[in-house]
């Protein structure tokens, strides 16, 4: 028999939250699965109860891309422990192997004592400016909030503002806490003299503290940063042990961090090894790209570093098609450009006698062009080794592409530096006419061209977005290869670095996403969006339809009764109704309420549902009142913010291959509560870009630009009625969560679009009117609901979010990379 060679790796171990008898140990196998392993747990000599659950998918692949290949799953070991423990045991891991037990690890009882008096916490990023101190963190408490206490280098008290926010990418790392028990701070100190503050977290008999070194001069800005950096290392040496540490420690210091680009290009660009294998690769499809340059006066450095860029392609079948012009048949560069021509007969060179505008000068290049596929790049710019393998690539999988793109980073002028990737979502219309997310690289079949034309100069300084925009309305089949394939160089005058250099570009955007809507018959108006480069689409509403604005409500009359006054003082549309759904309110006053409502208010309908709670049914139920063909789901704990709320939400909403739209959410503190669902957030799915303040713009402006998504929230949605019908309304086995989530993926399956819209403002006083998950029978009905939504979908869980980005992390929700 052969030696089993199938290890177990650990990951950290800890108390199960709220269960100072439950030691979890969590790692994972070299085989990926368990295998004929066995794991057995002992103290002293007697071996332990153990439960084991796993977590699996994309995301566990890509955390263990570093170690190993092939790693989807990660084990979860519950270990059942003695209320005492004597400091000399040690809870003791061997792997059965073949029928042999080897020691894996030895935890010691001295720390799993520890940690049964100290409250689970992590204190970060501490930032200092102008000597005021503002500390960010996270603690797990199982009863009622810990109180937190911060006193200075003499023992005084200091007195502070502390701010919750909610954090997603603890609950990833904490499945086995429930909502209410995660609390995210943020600690704002004012101007601080003392040298050191202790931090103290007290949880009834748990606490515990952070200390941390503070001066307000520059020079000790690095001190307090250091000083972080040590106490976490400390918690990391606890699970990971000493190797471990010393790398994450010396990473840190140097800023080489998980989010750092440079890391993150050593980890995933292809090796020189993966670049040889591609180019002796045989395609059955070999098509043929024709690359197009248009050259204006270009510095001969940078002309000679693309053109090598598109030499070292290891895919072979392309031809280089340039166009000079700039104007002089004698220079430097066009004698640069006949002598490449000379030397590789795949450069192909037209020049011109007089000065070219940028769309002439692309056009010109455009006649050169003989190859099946037409590739657009600048000629500063530069091109990865793998960029048209990749696209060869992708034909010979799906040959109906008509356009593909990719994503795209920066380069620096000295050609040194690789910065701001944009790792772009799938193909995305309504992001597309919020702003060019397409960009680069753009490749795009010939006889798509042929039915298009060629770029216009009227479109000069925007005459790509223009020539996509007309692209994608012809194309059947658009396809996104998600790696960086094209290194956009950046300089002052560059519109990437510089905006306001080419303001004329911006203004001719705006006159190409107001065409394409010209031609698509969409009435609507586009102007400049809140910085340069994004576009704000006013749609132009010749028919006011009625909406049905659904409220599900039990008692919080004052939060349903501020609900329906921000629409009546604040909303300019007036063809709507409330549908309010009374859920089995237990106050005599709700019910005088009502009353009083439809009285005072000819617009409102109160319908009584008679059941038990169930969000979807209640809904569902409250759905087959309406008279309006659009649906508005609102909460009652929400507060609409502009007054044009309504029109922005059913602007999209009339789109003809829209069904629903959602809107930005803010919580009270003005930070953002929903700007989008990001399906595999959370193991399922999460709201993007949580907790950050109502003022971000987000990656790429994804916060501030309407765009198509997976989901949004039905703490405010707008559907169209019959839409809602088609697809069956909610599932209602889904009672209480990804109800919403799960509408709109049946909508998206119905072949609609998600949309969602950032100029739809709204507070949303979340919880207000929902019990917590603190019952066993509420924790089993959750977990029921997940493994419903696991089992409707699991291509989405598997594949991931086509407008997400897999090159992105899945444990935390601001577009941070992996």
């Amino acid at each position: 028999m052969s030696e089993n060679k199938n290890e177990f790796k650990i990951i950290r171990y800890r108390l199960r939250v709220g269960k100072p008898n439950t030691l979890l140990v969590q790692g994972w196998f070299t085989d990926n699965d368990i295998g004929e392993n066995e794991l057995l747990f002992l103290l002293d000599d007697k071996r332990l109860p153990v439960k084991i659950t796993t977590k699996e998918g994309m995301e566990i692949r890509k955390k263990h891309l570093a170690d190993s290949y092939g790693i989807d799953k990660e084990y979860y070991f519950w270990v059942a422990i003695p209320e005492k423990l004597r400091d000399s045991q040690f809870v003791r891991v061997f792997e059965n192997k073949g029928g042999k037990n080897r020691l894996s690890y030895a935890i010691p009882c001295a720390k799993i004592n520890k940690l049964r008096k100290k409250v689970d916490k992590y204190v970060e990023n501490p930032k200092i400016d102008d000597g005021k101190v503002t500390i960010t963190g996270w603690y797990i408490s199982v009863g009622e909030k810990a109180d937190i206490s911060i006193k200075g280098d003499k023992g005084q008290k200091l007195s502070f503002d502390l701010k919750e926010v909610f954090r997603q990418d603890v609950k990833m790392e904490f499945p086995d806490a429930l909502d209410e028990q995660i609390h995210g701070f943020k600690i704002e100190l004012g101007t601080v003299k003392d040298k050191t503050i202790n931090i103290c977290i007290h949880d009834g008999a748990k606490a515990s503290s952070y200390k941390c070194e503070i001066h307000p001069s520059a020079l000790k800005k690095g001190v307090m940063k250091v000083n972080a950096l040590c106490v976490k290392s400390r918690a990391y040496f606890n699970n990971n042990g000493l190797k471990k540490t010393i790398k994450r420690s010396i990473v840190k210091i140097f800023k080489l961090d998980e989010n750092n680009y440079k890391e993150w290009m050593k980890k995933y660009r292809p090796t020189q090894e993966e670049l040889e294998k591609q180019a002796h690769t045989e395609f059955e499809i070999k098509p043929k790209f024709s690359i197009l340059v248009p050259v204006y006066k270009t510095p001969l450095n940078y002309l000679n570093e693309m053109i090598q860029s598109v030499q070292a392609q290891t895919y072979s079948n392309w031809e280089l098609c340039l166009s000079d012009g700039s104007g002089a048949l004698n220079s430097a560069l066009s004698k640069a450009l006949e002598n490449y021509c000379k030397a590789d007969e795949r450069i192909k060179v037209c020049f011109s006698k007089e000065p070219l505008q940028i769309s002439a000068n692309t056009n010109m290049a455009m006649g050169l062009a003989e190859g099946d596929y037409i590739v657009f790049a600048d000629h500063d710019d530069l091109l990865t080794p793998d960029a048209l393998f990749e696209c060869a690539k992708a034909i010979n999988q799906y040959p109906d592409i008509d356009v593909l793109y990719s994503d795209e980073d920066k380069i620096s002028m000295d050609g040194k530096e690789y910065f701001d990737p944009h790792f772009k979502t799938d193909f995305n219309i309504d992001l597309l006419c919020s702003m060019n997310y397409i960009c680069h690289l753009f490749v795009v079949k010939k006889n798509i061209v042929g039915q298009i034309g060629l770029l216009r100069s009227e479109y000069d300084g925007a005459q790509d977005y223009d020539f996509v925009l007309r692209s994608v309305e012809q194309a059947k089949h658009i396809y996104h290869i998600p790696k960086v394939l094209y290194h956009w160089r950046a300089h002052k005058d560059s519109t990437s670095e510089n905006p306001e250099s080419k303001l004329y570009a911006f203004e001719a955007g705006a006159k190409a996403v107001q065409a394409h809507y010209d031609r698509v018959g969409i009435k609507a108006k586009v102007r400049q969006g809140e910085y340069l480069g994004l576009y704000k689409t006013d749609h132009i509403l010749t028919d006011h339809p009625m909406i049905s604005i659904i409220i599900p409500n039990k008692d919080h009359i004052d939060d349903l009764d501020k609900c329906i006054s921000s629409i009546e003082s604040k909303t300019a549309y007036d063809n709507y109704e409330y549908i309010i759904v009374e859920n089995n309110s237990e106050k005599e006053e709700t019910f005088k309420y009502y009353k009083d409502l439809e009285q005072a208010n000819s617009k409102v309908k109160v319908v009584y549902w008679k059941d038990e709670f169930n969000y979807s049914a209640i809904n569902n139920f409250g759905a087959g009142f309406a008279n309006g063909d659009y649906l508005l789901l609102l909460n009652n704990d929400t507060e609409i913010i502009n007054d044009n709320c309504l029109e922005e939400l059913l602007g999209y909403c009339m789109h003809d291959n829209v069904g629903a739209v959602g809107a930005r959410l803010y919580y009270d503190d003005d930070t953002i509560q929903h700007a989008g669902v990001i399906v595999g957030f959370g193991g399922i799915a999460g709201h993007a870009f949580i907790g950050l303040p109502r003022s971000a713009n987000g990656y790429f402006s994804r916060i501030i630009c309407a765009q198509d998504l997976s989901a949004v929230t039905a703490a405010c949605m707008m559907v169209k009625k019959s839409v809602f019908e088609e697809v069956g309304g909610f599932d209602e086995n889904l009672k209480v969560a990804f109800n919403d989530i799960d509408l709109c993926m049946k909508i998206r399956n119905a072949g609609y679009l998600i949309v969602y819209n950032p100029y739809a403002e709204l507070y949303h006083y979340e919880s207000k009117s929902r019990g917590l998950e603190d019952t066993k029978e509420k924790v089993e009905r959750f977990n029921s609901e997940i493994a419903t939504f696991a089992g409707k979908w699991p291509d989405i869980l598997k594949n991931g979010d086509p407008y997400y980005n897999p090159n992105l992390s899945m444990e935390r929700c601001d577009f941070s990379l992996k």
